[in-house]
């Protein structure tokens, strides 16, 4: 134990932000303890570090008896007062140890336990530090890809954390070196240490960049209600205001577009749809359709929380998208079912309903 240990702990706290009193607790600690397995836990021990004179001292304790039974713990009254002759009966004599006997075992073990508590406290300073950023976005470097599973590891600060690829969008193609933001999901607790979840693919992703680049967002004048996304392909974003000098959909989308476009261009080229709320859901899931244009929402049964919607036949497809993408996003937003028909379906329909003959009522045989 010298100058170095002391100049380690130093640049501990300095670098790595770890408090030097916590890591000359933890070595006290371990030096009693290894120095007492050492002797067979005969002895009792006190080890004080001082790291302003930077020294390391090691004192045997004994407890004064009138009957020694244990002379390896107990001393007599008598033999006590020869080392300090102000002792009584029930004092805890304490003698410095030859440094030669706890010298071989010290730096091994402080060592040791350095580096576990160096482990410890990082993993207490980083949970404490990410369940503050928690559903929040940070930003990071790819430095590395995996190509057996095609996971990533990110430098986010000082630290180094995996984005799984199941976390990662379709329409990220990461390279070494790419700057990207990622979204906080989750901190877990497990027995080889702190794990943070983050994610690509989250809609949270979305309502944070878009918070990141709309101050209307920021200050609260214009809100994100619900966000319905299949990530790296289109999302849907619904907003409103209380605020009737402000546009919602125009706050987001920017002049010329450059809030939006900054949003999708992270995202890498996600399309993003900017939907306006409304607490009616008739005017909620027309707008939720969009681009096509509704005709009529209509809701099934009194309480019941599925619509019947028409549009324009030429619109139909529209109304539907691509393998069902745009219908399927648009009940995710609204959060309600959602069947599309066309005009002429619907009427079509409606005809077959009334041309259909009507059920003669049963009688009972006599």
């Amino acid at each position: 134990m010298n100058n170095e240990f002391f100049d380690a702990l130093d640049l501990l706290e300095k670098e790595r932000g770890i408090p030097k009193e916590y890591m000359l607790e933890r070595v006290e600690a371990a030096l009693v303890s290894a120095f007492k397995r050492e002797s067979g836990g005969a002895l009792n021990v006190r080890v004080e570090l001082d790291p302003a004179k930077k020294t390391t001292v090691m004192f045997k304790q004994m407890l004064v008896v009138e009957q020694v039974e244990d002379d390896k713990t107990e001393i007599s009254l008598e033999d006590a007062r020869k080392t300090s002759p102000s002792c009584n009966l029930g004092d805890t004599l304490e003698t410095p140890l030859s440094p030669q006997k706890f010298g071989r075992i010290s730096a091994q073990t402080a060592k040791q336990v350095i580096i576990q508590g160096i482990r410890e406290a990082e993993r207490g300073m980083l949970i404490k530090e990410y369940e503050e950023k928690k559903e929040e976005i940070v930003s990071a470097i790819v430095v590395r890809i995996d190509p057996s599973n095609d996971n990533v590891t990110l430098e986010i600060g000082k630290n180094e954390m995996v984005l799984f690829r199941h976390e990662q969008s379709p329409a990220d193609e990461l390279q070494v070196g790419d700057r990207i933001k990622v979204f906080v999901t989750e901190i877990k607790r497990e027995a080889r240490g702190p794990s943070i979840v983050l994610s690509r693919v989250h809609p949270g992703l979305i309502k944070r960049l878009f918070e990141l680049e709309v101050p209307e967002l920021a200050d609260g004048q214009v809100e994100i209600m619900a966000i319905a996304r299949e990530a790296g392909s289109r999302s849907k974003v619904a907003v409103k205001t209380n605020d009737s000098d402000i546009d919602p959909i125009g706050a987001c989308i920017g002049n010329r577009g450059t809030r939006k476009n900054n949003v999708t261009k992270e995202l890498h080229g996600e399309k993003i749809d900017l939907i306006k709320y409304s607490e009616v859901p008739e005017e909620f899931i027309a707008a939720a359709l969009a681009p096509a244009t509704v005709l009529s929402v209509t809701r099934f049964a009194e309480n019941e929380n599925a619509f019947r919607v028409v549009v324009p036949d030429e619109q139909l497809s529209l109304a539907i998208g691509k393998a069902g993408q745009n219908a399927r996003l648009a009940a995710k937003l609204v959060g309600a079912k959602i069947d599309i028909k066309s005009k002429t379906g619907q009427e079509t329909e409606l005809l077959t309903a009334q041309d259909a003959p009507e059920e003669e009522p049963e009688h009972d045989e006599e």
